[in-house]
């Protein structure tokens, strides 16, 4: 299963959201935090297209602590643990995830995968001022 998440950070790093995409199951879900779940592979894969591109736009750099928490209980899984996002070499975010995995012909697949980061969201912008009337 550590395996699995090294497989992950190294694909995701490494812009490619088909070999991430490739790590879920076909019915799994995905629940990312500030947004509706996410079912299903291909629109896992539709999701980690999007956000990897975002991510190598800004630069940023996904680790995951190796002192992971796994457990395993016959085709069943899961893991837990610590996560930092650097931008040059800057700690952008901390955070946890959690994942269930189920094995399937010899490989372990995703099934839940959430994660949030320890900070809070930043405050919503403030709204637009509405357009100076003419005269």
């Amino acid at each position: 299963i550590r395996a699995q998440t090294t497989n992950w950070v190294k694909a995701y790093n490494g812009g490619d959201a088909k070999a991430v995409a490739a790590l879920y199951a076909e019915d799994a879900l995905l629940l990312p935090p500030g947004a509706p779940g996410v079912s299903g592979r291909a629109a896992i894969l539709a999701f980690f297209t999007k956000d990897i591109a975002g991510s190598a736009a800004a630069g940023a750099v996904f680790v995951v602590d190796p002192k992971t928490d796994v457990g395993v209980s016959g085709n069943m899984g899961w893991e837990s643990g610590k996560y930092t996002v650097t931008v040059k070499g800057a700690v952008v975010e901390t955070g946890k995830f959690l994942s269930v995995s189920r094995k399937k012909d010899g490989k372990w697949l995703y099934i839940r995968d959430t994660w949030n980061a320890d900070a809070p969201p930043a405050p919503p912008a403030p709204p637009a001022a509405p357009p100076a009337a003419k005269k």
